[in-house]
């Protein structure tokens, strides 16, 4: 739990914070205020990220571009094909991978490195999910017997 701090916001300001608040249950002015500031300075410290919200939550994300753990996966899975490659040679073929242009894929990398351990957990999250979605896939398709024995 963080410190307690005075904060003055302007009435509108307010206004929409609380709106905010009604229209999320389970949040909170403070909660959702400490939410807002640690992503305005995230994207202070890393231009070109923005935050989306999505089924998981809020997620860091490439201004026009795709969530940063994407980005990052794909860095995984070009490693894992091409363990040789590195430097500008790895650069390179990430951005031929996902049709980013340099300065996207250094925005994703400086994010990463700066924040990982987030990045890892939800890449990890979406590994699951597809792992789910696949068990369930396979279960539906053996159920109405469309799987070869």
């Amino acid at each position: 739990m963080g410190s307690p701090r005075s904060v003055r916001f302007d009435e509108g300001v307010l206004a929409r914070l609380d709106r905010y608040v009604r229209e999320h249950p389970g949040s909170s002015s403070s909660s959702v205020a400490n939410m807002f500031v640690d992503e305005s300075l995230r994207t202070y410290e890393h231009p070109g990220v923005v935050f989306r919200a999505g089924p998981a939550g809020r997620r860091a994300a490439l201004n026009g571009g795709p969530d940063v753990w994407e980005v990052i996966g794909a860095l995984h899975a070009v490693r894992a094909e091409s363990p040789a490659l590195e430097g500008e040679d790895l650069a390179a073929e990430l951005m031929e991978v996902t049709g980013l242009g340099r300065e996207q894929i250094a925005t994703a990398l400086r994010y990463y490195a700066t924040y990982s351990a987030e990045i890892d957990l939800l890449i990890r999250a979406n590994h699951e999910a597809a792992e789910r979605e696949e068990r369930l896939w396979q279960a539906e398709q053996g159920l109405l017997g469309r799987l070869p024995a």
